[in-house]
């Protein structure tokens, strides 16, 4: 099961281990990114941060973090992205992530693990007709 529930987000946060969630495409000045959103210990909190970075169109490369940068100003991102938040509280900065950049509730996964759903992403892409939501009338 990769998705973790809300006690175990809070849990892996309270150990001091980040979270991390894909929110999915995202398009600037007609070039094709995609987002993914962090939330990590820091000093005496959590930080919230977003990245914008390129789309490789490559479910084999699944660490996010060294994608390029979307944005050709922030060629200086070393991996943190944009930190748009600090919180005290662990679920405030859940509330923040997901309030401002459009995370999930039930789509947060442990540091290193967004890259799954980037693959998954990328697959049902190529072969959409595999997986088209099948509408049921009555």
């Amino acid at each position: 099961m990769r998705y973790l529930t809300r006690p175990f987000v809070l849990g892996a946060l309270g150990r001091r281990k980040g979270v991390e969630q894909f929110v999915g495409p995202i398009n600037l000045a007609g070039v094709r990114g995609i987002r993914w959103v962090a939330v990590w210990p820091w000093q005496d909190g959590y930080n919230v941060s977003v990245h914008d970075v390129q789309d490789l169109d490559d479910e084999h490369r699944r660490d996010l973090s060294v994608f390029p940068p979307l944005d050709p100003e922030d060629q200086d991102d070393t991996g943190y992205g944009h930190v748009i938040g600090h919180a005290q509280d662990p679920a405030e900065a859940l509330e923040l992530a997901e309030r401002d950049f459009g995370a999930s509730p039930d789509r947060w996964v442990n540091d290193g693990v967004a890259g799954e759903d980037y693959a998954d992403f990328v697959v049902a892409r190529r072969a959409p007709h595999r997986f088209r939501k099948v509408r049921l009338e009555y």
